[in-house]
Formats: C-alpha cells, structure tokens, sequence
C-alpha cells in the first residue's frame, strides 16, 4: 500500500492527475496500477529496501525528526479535505451514511460481528497484537509515561480516523462511487476530490506524500518488530537482522503484489466474502493474528 502512495504522489507530481480530470479517468488510474506486476514489483522492492536500511540505523534519529513535522502537516491537509468534502453535491447523503446507525444492517450482519470487526480494526489501526506498539513502547524515555501516551495516541488515532470518513464518504456520493468497497476507496475517491479543486495537483501531491509518510512509519514498525525479535531470540547483529530479514520480507511480499495481475484468482473467505491473496492475508491478520496476540500480551502483562 505504501508502494501505491507513492505511484500516486509521483503521477500527481508529474501531471498525471490534474485539475479538471475526468472523474472516471481519476478512478480508472488505481486498476491500470493494480493491472501492471512490474510498476508492483519495483515499488514493493523499494519499500522493503528503503524500510530496511533505515532500521538498520535506527529510529529515533531519522525518521521520528521528519515524521513528526510530515505528520502535523498531514494532519492540517486532512481538515482542509474534510472541509471541503462538506461543500460537496452529496455531502448530506454521506454523512448520514457515515454516522447514523442502520438497524437493518446491524439485524443483517448481527451485533457480535460487528463489534469484533471494530475490536480488530482497533487493534490494527493502534498496532497491537503482533508487538509493533509494544516494540515502539520499549524505545520510549523515562519521562514518557505510558497512560499519558496511550491516551494521545488513542484520541489521535479516532480524531483522524473520523476526519478520513469525513473525506471519503460525503466524496463517494457525490461521485456515484460504492462506499462499501475497503480500503481501494483511498486512491478512487480522493483523486475525484482533488482534480474537482483548485491547485488539486498540487494538494494531492502533498496529500499523497504526507500519507507515505504516514504509512511507512507503519512498515518500519513491522520491520522493526520482526528484526527485534531476531536480535533478541537469535543474538544478531542488528546488521544481520537487517539483510535476512529485508531476504525474507522481500520474498514473502510477491505473492500479495502478484496476486493482483499474475496471480490473480478469487478464494472464498469465512466471511462469506470473496477475495485474493491480499483479503486472504488480511482475513488472517484482522481475524486470527490481532485478536489472539492482543489476548496473549493482556496475559502476559496481567
């Protein structure tokens, strides 16, 4: 996912998306992207190269200077887009869609599974389950204390993610887009958003590159994740950790981005929904890794 951010960030830097774009046109780009295993590939290799190298440095010296000026930047951009979503033909309809609770759907889906949907997006969306917060939280000072983050973290995290779901939906129905269609919805709705305003290149540009910012802090807490455990359990260098892990990682990775173009085939999930190797591995994280890594930490500290 960080890989499409940049491809977008790069096509609105140079021109590839502007002002006044056909809306189809916009939404068309993210399938033409999906649809090339090559644009994939060396993006996905360029992640994981780029991700590794800087944990093979360290964190705190790096990334946590830059991410912390790209994040507020990022955060501003979200309520300038939010503000302007509002303004939208359908904004009215997406809001409602957005935060009135539909009876039918909870009588439809049932109220257990929703709750467990929102539990597992809590744990991914506040990294917890497989270590990537608990590995952050052991790099952290003495005059850090760990309630007075996990609360900032926390308003944070729902602060942003409610200013998201004000971009999204009141964007898809003005668009006509289906608004139940995951996370794709990022890269077909936002480009719409941006080539309908003024200066848009240059918004999404922005937009795009603070939210490769955003996600590799993510990719570095996994990688720093897998690369501790191997230090501690196996005693190595953080160097060796770096090169057989960035091995893996980048052989584990083929799969997902293949499983869009030459891979490409539709499983059956539990769910009852219909997916590739991503939704696969998805369902795997979301359902199983999260939910029973989450209960074995609570064991551990209790």
């Amino acid at each position: 996912v960080s890989g499409w951010m940049v491809s977008y960030f790069g096509r609105f830097l140079t021109g590839k998306f502007y002002s006044g774009m056909p809306a189809e046109d916009a939404s068309a780009v993210f399938g033409e992207l999906l649809a090339n295993p090559v644009e994939m590939g060396i993006l996905a290799v360029a992640i994981v190269i780029v991700g590794f190298v800087v944990c093979s440095f360290g964190l705190q010296k790096g990334l946590e200077r830059v991410s912390k000026v790209m994040m507020i930047a990022l955060l501003a951009l979200i309520l300038i887009l939010a503000g302007h979503s509002l303004t939208l033909s359908g904004a009215a309809e997406g809001m409602k869609f957005y935060l009135l609770p539909s009876v039918d759907t909870i009588r439809e889906h049932g109220l257990g599974s929703l709750i467990t949907d929102a539990m597992n997006q809590a744990f991914f969306t506040l990294s917890l389950g497989i270590g990537a917060m608990e590995i952050f939280g052991s790099y952290m000072s003495d005059e850090q204390t760990l309630p007075g983050e996990a609360v900032r973290i926390c308003c944070l995290d729902t602060f942003v993610a409610l200013m998201s779901g004000m971009i999204i939906f009141p964007a898809c129905f003005s668009f006509g887009l289906e608004p139940g269609q995951g996370p794709s919805l990022i890269f077909m709705t936002l480009p719409r958003v941006f080539v309908s305003m003024t200066g848009g290149q240059l918004w999404g540009a922005l937009f795009f590159l603070f939210l490769t910012f955003a996600s590799f802090t993510t990719v570095l807490a996994v990688f720093e994740n897998i690369m501790a455990s191997c230090m501690d359990n196996f005693g190595w260098s953080r160097k060796k950790a770096t090169i057989v892990c960035g091995i893996f990682i980048l052989l584990a990775s083929m799969p997902c981005v293949l499983g869009y173009n030459l891979w490409y085939f539709e499983a059956s999930l539990p769910s009852g929904a219909t997916g590739q190797i991503l939704d696969i591995e998805d369902f795997l994280v979301s359902n199983l890794l999260l939910p029973i890594g989450s209960l074995i930490y609570l064991l551990f500290c209790v």
